[in-house]
């Protein structure tokens, strides 16, 4: 089996969809301009130096979807999908997506952010495969700000792989993938994957990247 793995924000999508919904929040009364973006660009700033708490950042970033009840959520996730996703799907992200696809691959979205925010995305995508960090529900079917499971971020994207594949009676020497990320927290899936492909890299994939020869592919911008 090919399978051709798509990391999300600003590997498919120009931007992060999660640090895009917490500004949104902001948008929209949900939260407190100063004291969520304050926080928002905190945890951001971890991500990036790869020094995430993802517990609490979960917990943080569904707050404000989790104390407005189901409903209130949902209107707000399709308001955001207009406003905020929408306008930033990229037809060369769309083409790179439909060749795997057409060429017979399996596609998978493998990404960090919470199901909440990325299963519109992913339907967007037309992707039927998306694993991303999945969140507990209590009595009531509602979310509780944990985490459920293995959360598919840095290590935990290989772990997730491992299970979505043993679920399907394979195993890593049954596949070929190929893995598309933006991001050197992805380094783990990317070290395992058969053809890694650096896209839209920040500096620090970039250098590895080319220090290990491996594809360098930028869908939105053009780099030296």
């Amino acid at each position: 089996m090919k399978l051709a793995l798509f990391d999300l924000d600003h590997t498919l999508l120009p931007l992060d969809s999660d640090y895009g919904w917490g500004e949104f929040t902001i948008r929209i009364g949900w939260t407190d301009p100063v004291e969520f973006a304050r926080r928002n660009d905190e945890f951001f700033a971890q991500y990036q130096a790869g020094a995430l708490d993802v517990h609490a950042y979960v917990r943080f970033a569904t707050q404000a979807f989790r104390e407005r009840g189901p409903q209130a959520a949902a209107e707000a996730r399709e308001r955001f999908m207009r406003e905020v996703i929408e306008p930033h799907l990229q037809p060369a992200a769309h083409a790179l997506v439909e060749g795997h696809r057409q060429a017979g691959d399996e596609v998978i979205i493998i990404t960090a952010t919470n199901e909440f925010v990325t299963t519109p995305i992913a339907r967007a995508f037309g992707v039927e495969h998306l694993i991303a960090v999945e969140l507990a529900r209590d009595a009531q079917g509602w979310y509780t700000g944990d985490i459920a499971g293995v959360p598919s971020f840095r290590e935990g994207k290989v772990a997730r792989l491992e299970q979505w594949l043993h679920a399907r009676g394979l195993d890593w020497a049954d596949v070929h993938t190929t893995f598309y990320s933006d991001s050197h927290n992805d380094l783990p899936l990317l070290e395992k994957a058969s053809v890694p492909v650096a896209t839209n890299p920040g500096q620090r994939l970039r250098a590895i990247a080319r220090e290990r020869g491996w594809r360098i592919l930028d869908l939105f911008a053009e780099h030296a």
